[in-house]
């Protein structure tokens, strides 16, 4: 049966790369990009770090949840955007499945800036927001069972994902309703 694995993080974290990789290696796989959803947002959009996006930004979770749910009902699909803790319940429950299989990607913060800062093609630099999201997740992170938390790996991306699909595969990573 398909199921439907969410690679989240602050900016800078890695998850885009971690979760093309692992999508790559399955035989029949969605790989959702998160980013997308908000890129939909027309005028009076709100920039998503900001307090007052909350209402926004839980409207685009619905929606990008909604999306990879249904992609999961026949795929093996993989979805890569922010998802912190705080939002895990409404993505959840919009997917209308019982259960997604949840990793959170968080190196440390000066490794997150430097990537934001230095990446090229993305259309995100800004350190201030890059550091007020790690913080979150951080926070948000705290409460989360640590099964589900990947942090300070030295790997490298490949060795990530080979770490992430096993314990997706292994039923690690599960995140019920």
């Amino acid at each position: 049966m398909a199921s439907l694995l969410v690679v989240t993080g602050p900016p800078g974290a890695g998850k885009s790369t971690v979760a093309r990789l692992v999508s790559q290696r399955l035989e029949s796989s969605v790989l959702v990009e998160g980013d997308a959803f908000f890129g939909f947002l027309d005028q009076g959009a709100i920039a998503p770090w900001l307090r007052e996006a909350d209402a926004q930004n839980e409207i685009v979770v619905q929606a990008a949840g909604a999306a990879a749910g249904r992609f999961a009902l026949d795929y093996d699909t993989v979805y890569d955007g922010v998802i912190g803790p705080w939002f895990a319940p409404v993505f959840l429950e919009a997917t209308g499945l019982a259960a997604v299989h949840y990793a959170v990607v968080l190196p440390g913060v000066e490794v997150c800036v430097e990537r934001v800062l230095t990446r090229r093609g993305h259309g995100f630099g800004d350190e201030g927001a890059t550091r007020h999201m790690h913080e979150e997740f951080a926070n948000g992170c705290a409460a989360l069972d640590p099964r589900h938390l990947l942090a300070d790996r030295s790997g490298g991306a490949d060795a990530l994902a080979t770490e992430v699909l096993g314990a997706w595969l292994a039923g690690d990573l599960r995140l019920s309703r």
